[in-house]
Formats: C-alpha cells, sequence, structure tokens
C-alpha cells in the first residue's frame, strides 16, 4: 500500500451541517479540534473545510449543493436521527467531557470505564451530540491486553 499524501491520514470523514460555520467554531470550542482549512465560495458559503484532532481529520461543509449527489447531503437533525458516529481517542477523557459539556454538548452517555476482558483492554469513553445531532465518542485507553501480559 502507497503512502497517503503528506498530512493526509488514511481515512477521514466528511460531516455535513445546515449551518458549518457554526458548526466549526463549536467543534473547535467543545471538543478541541483544530481548524486546517477553511474555503468560503464568493457568496460568503464554506465549501470545503478541514479540521484536526491529532492525526485525525475531519471535512465540514453544508448541506445540500449543486451536483446531484450533495443534494444527498443532511445534517442529522433534518432527517431526525443519526447519521453516523465518529470516535477519536483522547489524553484525558473526564477533562475532555467537562469541556464538552461546558460548551453545551449533549452528553448521551456519561463517562464509564469499560474492561473487556484481560485478552482485550480497558477504556474509559463518554458519547455526545453536538448542535446538529452527529454522534461523538471520545475514548481514553486505560489499559491494554499487552499491559496484563507484563
Amino acid at each position: 500500500m502507497n503512502p497517503t499524501p503528506s498530512g493526509w491520514p488514511r481515512l477521514s470523514s466528511s460531516v455535513f451541517y445546515d449551518d458549518p460555520r457554526a458548526a466549526i467554531d463549536w467543534l473547535c470550542r467543545a471538543f478541541a479540534f483544530e481548524l486546517r482549512l477553511k474555503v468560503e465560495g464568493d457568496d460568503g458559503v464554506i465549501r470545503h473545510s478541514e479540521l484536526c484532532f491529532g492525526e485525525a481529520l475531519i471535512m465540514v461543509s453544508g448541506t445540500g449543493g449543486k451536483e446531484a449527489w450533495q443534494a444527498l447531503y443532511c445534517s442529522p437533525q433534518t432527517i431526525g436521527g443519526i447519521t453516523q458516529a465518529s470516535a477519536l481517542f483522547v489524553d484525558e477523557v473526564d477533562a475532555h467531557h467537562q469541556r464538552a459539556v461546558a460548551a453545551g454538548a449533549r452528553v448521551v452517555r456519561e463517562p464509564i470505564t469499560n474492561d473487556y476482558g484481560d485478552d482485550y483492554w480497558v477504556d474509559r469513553t463518554y458519547g455526545a451530540l453536538d448542535p446538529e445531532g452527529h454522534l461523538w465518542w471520545f475514548m481514553q485507553r486505560l489499559r491494554s491486553a499487552t499491559d496484563r501480559a507484563q
């Protein structure tokens, strides 16, 4: 497998919002994403953006568009459900949770520690919805299977 282009992970995801400008600001403030790129059209509409979290990358843009396939872009709030869930590892999940709550995230699962057994790992995880209803999971690895073997 060839290496990815410089600065790009093997997988990135696009997330669509009715108000992408507000979503970008909120994701940076609440979940500690960092804005890498924001492309606005002559009309001021955000056409594309890139937000990073460590080596993770998400692209945020608006719903709808001129192309037939862009018409399929929708926010979870439009359809009344969850269109996808994203999971990110953080260094301090409890501190991250507090930051998200302070910014108004709707927590759907409070931080909890899950021990998946001696052959697997122990994670501390919480889940939250952003203002338009995208589901985000944040995890902190507390112990891996290799840690138990030592």
